[in-house]
């Protein structure tokens, strides 16, 4: 199971950057937990200056604007 973090205060883009990231985990039947991360000391400890950041199993793998499905596709089967 892939645990995913999203960092952000929790605006829209935030929100649909954890919808985008279930849809894809489901579409590709990868079991996956997804947690919203809004404290903003805990996000400055992963070293993102723009969000939404996507961090999946520990490693930051985006950060800034929603991701392309392609690259959650990728980072999802991998």
């Amino acid at each position: 199971m892939k645990e995913i973090k999203v960092l952000g205060p929790g605006c829209a883009r935030c929100g649909k950057t954890v919808d985008m990231v279930r849809e894809e985990a489901a579409r590709l039947g990868v079991a996956v937990t997804v947690e919203k991360v809004t404290d903003f000391a805990e996000i400055a400890g992963y070293g993102i200056a723009a969000t939404p950041g996507i961090v999946i199993d520990g490693k930051v793998v985006h950060a800034g604007g929603l991701p392309r499905v392609e690259d959650l596709t990728a980072w999802l089967s991998a």
